[in-house]
């Protein structure tokens, strides 16, 4: 079970031990194949950030299909109200480096396409949350604060709400929501998403989060895909909950 008014109020919780730290293991070994990059040789390790596709090897779909986290869906979503995942993707492994990393400002995670589906940064949030029903951070390393910890602004999903609101189902594209939701939540207090690997932290849809340069000194491995409704928020769903505590009601 996770918090649900630590969920509503903050727009995230963690989930400690979500997984087990050996599929953690077995996915990095195929995650640094894919990156290019030779693990024991530092001298590889050029880029701030590689950026790598959907998964879908036993590793990945073992550690999304676990009964704590099925569990957690459920309390945080509502029973039958999430699609099951049979894959993990996408992973921004992140290096230790000097070089910024050139993804790290403020958003929230667009959910469905708009005129031109191929075009990632056209696509559009509006205030059913269609398309997505949480942002998920699994982490498949050990993140300090030096390892580049997702940041987040805790609370900031209640502020999106009153500005997706007028907008009806057609919601907004992402830059404009960045554009609206970023300055809104500027008061709002940032934490880290720190934990060892096995740990996930589920997200409310809205939530305001950002990268930020990798400062430590091993390599990140973190999966961010969403959980996908099965269909319309139910009314005791705890993120439609949240987003009506944004609205004032």
């Amino acid at each position: 079970m996770i918090d649900v008014d630590a969920f509503i109020t903050d727009g995230f919780v963690r989930v400690e031990e979500a997984f087990p730290r050996e599929l953690a293991e077995r996915g990095r070994e195929i995650l640094w194949r894919d990156t290019g990059c030779d693990a024991g040789d530092r001298s590889t390790w050029t880029r701030p950030v590689v950026r790598l596709g959907d998964y879908p090897q036993e590793p990945f779909r073992a550690a999304v299909n676990t009964p704590r986290l099925h569990a957690a869906f459920d309390t945080a979503v509502g029973k039958g109200a999430w699609l099951p995942r049979g894959s993990l993707g996408t992973f921004p492994v992140r290096f230790p480096s000097d070089e910024p990393p050139g993804d790290d400002g403020w958003h929230i995670d667009a959910s469905f396409p708009g005129d031109d589906p191929s075009d990632f940064m056209k696509w559009r949030v509006n205030l059913a949350s269609r398309g997505r029903a949480l942002l998920m951070l699994f982490l498949f390393s050990d993140v300090g604060e030096d390892d580049a910890p997702t940041r987040i602004r805790v609370g900031s999903h209640l502020d999106v709400p009153p500005i997706l609101e007028p907008e009806g189902d057609a919601g907004l594209g992402m830059l404009d929501l960045a554009g609206k939701a970023v300055p809104a939540s500027e008061h709002r207090p940032v934490a880290f998403a720190t934990g060892r690997a096995g740990d996930v932290y589920l997200c409310h849809p809205f939530l305001v989060h950002a990268a930020q340069p990798h400062r430590g000194t091993e390599v990140k491995f973190m999966a961010q895909p969403p959980l996908l409704p099965s269909g319309p928020l139910p009314e005791s769903s705890p993120v439609r909950a949240a987003i009506q505590r944004g609205l004032g009601r």
